[in-house]
């Protein structure tokens, strides 16, 4: 038995609708009617690699970050293939360059979609400490 399963179903047109557990996902490949799948891709790297982010803080002492923000960009060559992700990431607690850097290291070790995708589209992170985040 598989340790994941979705469903995914398109009725017509290029959007479809993936069932993963209880949630529902509305997925559109011109991005019409939701997310397109390299923007879920995107997201989805970015929501992996937060909770990977604040372990790597605890490893190293760093129990409350408060609260951490990662705004993620990406780019596309002219036949819609990612070329290039990066991620920003602002950390509201005043933690050192030395300590971001070795938590980020960390990240990348935990996160499982870093560890799945190619190594030449892992995330060029860059980090904020002190950052005042709003929300």
């Amino acid at each position: 038995m598989a340790d994941i399963q979705t469903h995914t179903l398109s009725t017509e047109g290029f959007a479809s609708k993936s069932q993963v557990g209880d949630y529902t996902l509305d997925i559109d490949a011109t991005g019409e009617e939701g997310p397109t799948p390299n923007q879920v891709l995107v997201a989805d790297y970015a929501s992996c690699f937060l909770p990977a982010f604040r372990v790597g803080g605890q490893q190293i002492g760093h129990d409350d970050l408060g609260k951490v923000q990662i705004d993620a960009e990406a780019d596309l060559d002219d036949d819609d293939d990612l070329t290039g992700i990066r991620f920003d990431i602002y950390v509201e607690a005043d933690v050192s360059d030395d300590d971001l850097a070795e938590i980020t290291e960390r990240a990348e070790g935990i996160c499982h979609v870093h560890s799945a995708l190619r190594e030449g589209l892992h995330a060029d992170i860059t980090t904020h400490g002190g950052a005042d985040i709003q929300g």
